[in-house]
């Protein structure tokens, strides 16, 4: 079973049936893409397909930085960063909650940085992932 609710590569994720994978999120989905449009703008939004294992997935780049990537999932979606050591240090000294941070040390360590991988439920984790985005691209 792939990360995401869409795991066929012949079948891009067409916008009704995304909403209905979401169900309840879909609502933070569209917030998280018009926030982070409205940060870091221009922002293009790109549908990739990374393997059968991963599925599809949108990222979202401003100019040739991405800045996260959105999986959707049955229900909730998740979000990911590549966040070099640099980033890690200025989450260490922001205000993310803890738990954010537990995930940020525990991430795996790749050449591009700690792949950080967070779900999205509700309001509470949209602030911190807003955060998160802001303190990757600063860094």
């Amino acid at each position: 079973m792939a990360l995401s609710f869409f795991d066929d590569r012949s079948v891009p994720p067409a916008e009704d049936a995304l909403h209905a994978a979401l169900g309840a999120a879909a609502p933070l989905w569209q917030d998280l893409r018009a926030r982070i449009g409205r940060r870091f703008s221009p922002l293009v939004e790109t549908w990739g397909f990374s393997g059968k294992s991963t599925g599809w997935g949108l990222r979202l780049k401003r100019g040739e930085r991405t800045i996260l990537y959105m999986t959707p999932r049955q229900g909730h979606f998740l979000v990911s960063f590549a966040l070099g050591e640099k980033a890690v240090k200025a989450a260490h000294g922001s205000d993310l909650p803890p738990a954010v941070l537990q995930v940020i040390d525990r991430a795996p360590k790749y050449a591009e940085g700690r792949g950080v991988r967070l779900e999205l439920r509700g309001l509470d984790e949209l602030a911190a992932i807003e955060t998160l985005a802001e303190i990757k691209m600063a860094n």
